[in-house]
C-alpha cells in the first residue's frame, strides 16, 4: 500500500504561511535543498487545496508537471489545467481509495484544512517538518480547524547550519 507523506515547512509557532498565502519568510538565500531532491524521487503524486495550488502557481511554472496531481475544490468552475485534475468529492475517501492504487508515495503539499482532514481520517503515514527558526506571530496553521489527538513516532532529526531543524516522524 502506499502511503501519504506530510512533507512541510512551518514556523517555529506552527504557521506554513502567512495568512495571504505567502512563503517570502522561507530559506531562500541559501544552496541547501533540506532534502527536498530527494524526497520529491520517491513520490508520483501530490495532494493539495485549491489555496496552496492558487499559491504556487504564482511561483512561475508548475513545478509538479512529471507527478500526477490532484486539486481538493469546492468551486466545480475552476478551469481545467494540463497538470491538475480537481477533485470535488469527499477527500478522506479519495485519499484511501488513492492509497490502494499501485504507484510511489503520495506527498500532501496542504494547506491546513486539508492537512486537518487527512489527519482526522487516519491517512497520513509520514510526516516530515521542517521547522524554520522565525515566529510569525499569525498565519495559516500547519493543521487547521479541528485536528483530532494523534500520535506519531519521531524517526530522525536533523539539524542544519541555517538554524532549519527536520523531522521525520511515522504514525503510531
Amino acid at each position: 500500500m502506499r502511503k501519504i507523506v506530510l512533507y512541510s515547512a512551518s514556523s517555529l509557532d506552527g504557521f506554513v504561511a502567512h495568512l495571504d498565502g505567502s512563503i517570502d519568510w522561507l530559506f531562500a538565500d541559501t544552496d541547501e535543498d533540506y532534502g527536498y531532491a530527494d524526497f520529491i524521487q520517491r513520490v508520483d503524486t501530490t495532494l493539495m487545496g485549491n489555496h496552496t495550488y492558487q499559491q504556487i502557481l504564482t511561483f512561475g511554472d508548475f513545478p509538479y508537471a512529471e507527478k500526477t496531481n490532484y486539486v481538493f475544490t469546492r468551486n466545480t468552475n475552476v478551469k481545467e489545467d494540463t497538470y491538475i485534475q480537481f477533485i470535488h468529492e469527499d477527500l478522506a475517501g479519495f485519499g484511501k481509495k488513492l492509497k490502494q492504487q499501485a504507484g510511489d508515495d503520495i506527498w500532501l503539499v496542504g494547506g491546513g484544512q486539508i492537512n486537518t482532514v487527512f489527519l482526522n481520517a487516519g491517512l497520513i503515514d509520514e510526516m516530515i517538518l521542517s521547522v524554520h527558526p522565525i515566529i510569525l506571530g499569525s498565519g495559516i496553521p500547519l493543521f487547521e480547524g479541528n485536528p483530532s489527538t494523534t500520535k506519531f513516532s519521531l524517526q530522525h532529526t536533523q539539524a542544519f547550519d541555517s538554524g532549519l531543524v527536520q523531522l521525520t516522524y511515522q504514525h503510531s
